[in-house]
């Protein structure tokens, strides 16, 4: 037992409390980095597609648009989610293809 190899102290990054550790010099993933862009910008795309409901549906189009009728809309305000989400998009995906410190 006493001639068992010391394993070198691994310096760790903490984020979130210590949920989330990284290993210091490690590189994000090709995986996450494929990932985060495609997932964003389908999310984002999403929210404006389906920003008023699905008013095409074959069966609950009726109801959805007579509900948009009465509560009115907000157009305007949803843009603007969409653009932060991007934004957000966009920072996630310069942080994953910085280069680590």
């Amino acid at each position: 037992m006493a001639d068992k190899k010391q394993q070198p102290e691994v310096e760790l990054n903490d984020y979130a409390g210590g949920w989330i550790q990284e290993k210091k010099g490690t590189e994000v993933t090709g995986f996450l980095k494929l990932a985060f862009p495609i997932i964003g910008l389908s999310a984002s795309g999403y929210l404006v597609l389906y920003m008023n409901g699905e008013t095409t549906h074959s069966e609950r189009g009726v109801l959805v648009q007579a509900f948009n009728r009465v509560t009115g809309g907000a157009d305007s305000f949803m843009y603007v989610v969409a653009a932060l989400a991007l934004v957000f998009v966009i920072s996630v995906v310069l942080f994953a293809f910085r280069k680590s410190h």
